[in-house]
């Protein structure tokens, strides 16, 4: 195991100047393509196309690197610390995209919900109020405070609720179903379903006019086991545990292409 990372504050700023300018460089690319998210303004929402961006030009950067913190950089990866991408929530109010380089938090999109605080974070990963999600429950808290959404349980496809057990509801009526990143779909196949079947056992059932819209948009797709099926998600918990479907990935894919069919939105007038 390496040895902490030890940065002072001159190498940090030279660390953040670095990462600040390759920000620049990618938002070039970025705003055309993403302009809007939902009706905000680009980079508001746009933490992770933000973060893949940056750690991908950083890529090409550490192969020959030509100023002092991209050089730091390297320095620690040679001596051992692992460059990853991250994904969690922090400091309990919203979602984020950032990477960790041993124990130091990078962030090249921390003003993807303020815009007016700096673009660049970086700093040691203790002080940095994030954690990964490890439960559908932590996940739902931020997700009520971060998307102003009220949550249900997944009765719309049970079959898919032990992969994607809630329904969101925004203020405007819009539903969707949730959550198909791959950190959450690993995090439930790691439990053996127990973590939706968990939430499930405590989520409200969605009102009888949200289930009745949600049906007839299914009426139109063609039909999927995982879609169509019908039953009760904590059963299908149960049975996918017995069958072992938290193994491998063939089940997660059909999972993953099932979820693709679904419409990004509804909307529902109650």
């Amino acid at each position: 195991m390496i040895d902490s990372i030890q940065w002072d504050e001159k190498q940090i700023e030279a660390i953040v100047k670095d990462l600040a300018y390759l920000r620049l460089q990618v938002d070039l690319e970025l705003v055309p393509r993403y302009p809007k998210f939902l009706n905000k303004t680009y980079p508001l929402g746009r933490c992770k196309e933000i973060r893949d961006a940056v750690f991908t030009e950083l890529q090409t950067q550490l192969q020959q690197p030509t100023s002092d913190g991209i050089t730091l950089i390297r320095d620690a990866l040679e001596k051992g610390a692992v460059l990853k991408k991250i994904w969690g929530e922090l400091r309990g109010v919203y979602f984020q995209n950032a990477m960790t380089l041993g124990d130091w938090y990078l962030d090249v999109s921390n003003d993807t919900v303020n815009p007016n605080k700096p673009r660049v974070e970086v700093l040691p990963l203790e002080e940095s109020g994030f954690s990964p999600i490890s439960s559908f429950e932590q996940f739902a808290s931020v997700a009520r405070i971060y998307w102003g959404v009220e949550i249900y349980r997944n009765d719309v496809c049970p079959a898919l609720a032990p992969f994607l057990p809630m329904l969101y509801v925004r203020k405007d009526g819009v539903s969707w179903l949730g959550e198909a990143n791959d950190d959450m779909l690993a995090m439930t196949m790691a439990s053996e379903f127990v973590a939706a079947q968990r939430i499930l056992s405590t989520l409200p059932p969605p009102s009888a006019p949200l289930l009745q819209r949600w049906q007839t948009v299914l009426q139109d797709l063609a039909h999927n086991g995982f879609l169509h099926e019908q039953g009760d998600g904590e059963t299908y918990c149960q049975q996918y545990r017995e069958r072992q479907y938290y193994i491998g990935s063939d089940v997660r894919d059909r999972v993953v292409r099932a979820y693709l069919m679904l419409p990004r939105g509804v909307d529902y007038a109650p």
